[in-house]
């Protein structure tokens, strides 16, 4: 995969208008109530900047965000050296961040307190010393990988140039026991196309904790986009068969992506967290009636789901979602399986 394509594609998906953001502002719901964000990002791209100062004027819009996991997005990579090892420069770089934070002079937030980074799949056994390199990086905040697979064979809707079927790859296999092999967690963003992949990695390796991000990759464009009462009855049967899988967990979240289908960038103002509420709810209930609170935890995805809506709405929403869950529910959701999945001491 070029840096260009994946820069390109990255610039397709976040495409921020602050501006406009701002016209929506909302009192915060339940101010005290714990919250690990279980998916961000930081990048610098032209045009595209998400850095420290960014995420941490997010975190202080209001809810009480105590920590955060940095997942990789291809950005920050090293200029040079063996290609293989240059993915390795975004975890150096997302670990002086969290160093820097948990410092305590930037807020009482840990972000990056743990990393999740990403490894060519196709390396095989070779990947081994891109992963030792990656815990050399970051020591005990490296706790993940998330390799690029997302694949489409729609290209309204594929975004990035991924091999089809990368998951099923014997080559693949060999890198994900390398992951499993130094005790790290494999994240996987693809789409609901793709989920059968998803059990067959479940149930090759039943001991390695799969996370599966952006509630299993909902479509709601291209040739999604004139039945999508069909396309949420084939997602949730696949999430339903994905939940057999007792070593997958579920990030509650990116569904503000622009393959969902949604749309609320094209609103005259932004979304309120009440219509966030009406149109993700069935999505987000699918997912713990199937997996329960257990084994979900909510992310932000930011700053990519920023091109449809500000993170203290977002946070609104998710808090209005689960107003009927119980309050141990409530906590595996917004923070204690976040805590337990990647090993943090909050």
């Amino acid at each position: 995969m070029s840096d260009d394509s994946v820069t390109a594609s990255l610039k397709k998906h976040i495409a921020v208008n602050r501006d406009w953001l701002a016209l929506r502002n909302e009192e915060i719901v339940e101010p005290k109530l714990e919250i690990i964000d279980a998916h961000h990002h930081l990048l610098d791209l032209p045009g595209h900047r998400y850095l420290f100062d960014e995420l941490r004027a997010d975190f202080e819009s209001g809810h009480r965000v105590v920590a955060s996991v940095h997942v990789q997005c291809r950005s920050m990579y090293r200029a040079d050296g063996p290609p293989e090892m240059r993915c390795v420069g975004e975890t150096e770089f997302v670990n002086g961040i969290a160093a820097q934070s948990a410092s305590g002079n930037y807020g009482p937030t840990k972000a990056c307190k743990a990393i999740v980074g990403t490894v060519d799949l196709l390396l095989g056994e070779r990947a081994q010393p891109v992963l030792e390199a990656h815990v050399a990086a970051a020591g005990s905040r490296f706790r993940g990988i998330r390799p690029i697979t997302a694949w489409h064979e729609s290209d309204q809707i594929r975004g990035l140039d991924v091999p089809p079927h990368l998951l099923m790859e014997p080559a693949a296999h060999r890198a994900i026991s390398c992951i499993q092999r130094l005790d790290l967690s494999l994240d996987l963003w693809l789409f609901f196309t793709q989920l059968d992949e998803a059990i067959h990695i479940c149930r090759m390796f039943p001991d390695l904790k799969v996370i599966i991000n952006h509630v299993g990759g909902p479509l709601g464009i291209g040739p999604y986009s004139s039945n999508s009462a069909a396309a949420f009855q084939a997602w949730r049967e696949k999430m339903a068969a994905l939940a057999t899988c007792p070593n997958a967990l579920i990030k509650l979240g990116g569904l503000g992506m622009r393959y969902c289908g949604f749309g609320f960038n094209e609103l005259p103002q932004p979304p309120s967290s009440n219509l966030l509420v009406e149109k993700w709810k069935p999505y987000i209930e699918a997912c713990i009636e199937s997996f329960s609170a257990d084994r979900c935890m909510f992310e932000s995805n930011f700053p990519v789901d920023a091109g449809m809506c500000s993170y203290h709405v977002l946070w609104n929403a998710f808090k209005k979602l689960t107003a009927g869950y119980s309050v141990t529910e409530r906590d595996r959701l917004f923070s204690r399986t976040a805590a337990e999945t990647y090993r943090l001491d909050i």
